[in-house]
């Protein structure tokens, strides 16, 4: 799908076809929409097509006076499975800017994107291209910031509940949001590359405004990565103390259930012993009754019970 977009009386508005000065939103375009960029941008098709490899690596590139910026930005999933709330990736998104136009291109719908198309965000001029550009990582970066919010929420409130009651649904999900901060982590690294050589100059021209501009976004996307580093510490450290309590539970469990065993042993050995002699002929047992065997387990397994309680409570 490709919309155009250009400012007119200070309002982004949607235009039929391509102009200069305008701003053109594909998302996961067909080949046929690829060849009508290459013919009516004259552009590299390859530029095109490398947003829409789930795999392709952050990276600036430019060529022909054409530059190709490709970022990561972060997705909020849910993958239809009833254990886990909310899952979080990345996927790449490229920038084309030209001598006259700014192309963006993702592979599936992109909200920073539909906030400008829908006026959300304030100022935004396709003409100013350079501006324009940072104007979207600075939207990504804040994208980045509202959602590691919520994996903290998220992590605090699944941690609530499962000290509450330990389940395996609440492991499930805390584990996938250990792995949301993963995919952010190298993101935003990766991102942070693609500035540090956009700061050089080297790619794109940096007016005084487009320079603090591009510092915010600097500032943004190292605070991002800070908040990814100490959340996915605090989340590490939480699974390692869920881990070491249901360690010790089994333990405790275990020692209950040996503690049973021995003493249900008691009245096995008493009854097997009277079983094999308790007839006519049978000499040697005291008072070889019914009912001599039954007491004697009971007093014998209540006397190994407070034996082996004793025991716990002095270790």
């Amino acid at each position: 799908m490709i919309n155009y977009y250009k400012r007119i009386d200070n309002k982004l508005c949607e235009i039929n076809g391509p102009e200069a000065g305008c701003w053109v939103s594909v998302i996961n375009p067909t080949e046929t929409e690829i060849s009508t960029l290459e013919e009516d941008m004259n552009i590299d098709r390859d530029y095109v097509r490398a947003a829409l490899d789930e795999e392709e690596p952050s990276r600036i590139e430019s060529d022909d006076g054409v530059t190709l910026i490709v970022v990561d930005y972060p997705v909020a999933e849910n993958d239809n499975d009833p254990d886990r709330t909310l899952f979080y990736s990345t996927t790449p998104m490229s920038l084309i800017i030209t001598d006259k136009n700014v192309i963006t291109v993702s592979a599936k719908d992109n909200v920073v994107l539909d906030e400008l198309a829908t006026g959300v965000v304030k100022g935004v001029d396709p003409q100013l291209r350079t501006r324009f550009v940072f104007t979207v990582l600075l939207r990504i970066a804040a994208r980045y910031l509202q959602y590691l919010k919520q994996i903290d929420k998220l992590s605090n409130f699944v941690g609530v509940q499962m000290y509450r009651s330990m389940k395996n649904k609440g492991l499930i999900q805390l584990q996938g949001l250990q792995k949301s901060l993963v995919y952010f982590s190298t993101s935003l690294k990766s991102n942070e590359a693609v500035l540090d050589k956009l700061m050089r100059g080297r790619f794109l021209k940096l007016y005084e405004e487009d320079q603090e501009l591009l510092d915010d976004v600097l500032i943004e996307v190292k605070q991002a990565i800070e908040m990814t580093n100490i959340y996915s510490n605090i989340l590490n450290g939480t699974m390692d103390t869920f881990a070491s309590i249901i360690s010790n539970n089994l333990n405790i469990i275990m020692k209950r259930m040996t503690t049973i065993t021995i003493i249900m042993t008691v009245p096995t050995i008493v009854f097997s012993f009277y079983g094999m002699n308790l007839n006519e002929n049978a000499a040697g047992l005291p008072i070889a009754n019914v009912w001599f065997p039954i007491v004697l387990s009971a007093v014998l397994a209540a006397g190994v019970g407070l034996l082996m309680n004793f025991i716990q409570k002095f270790k």
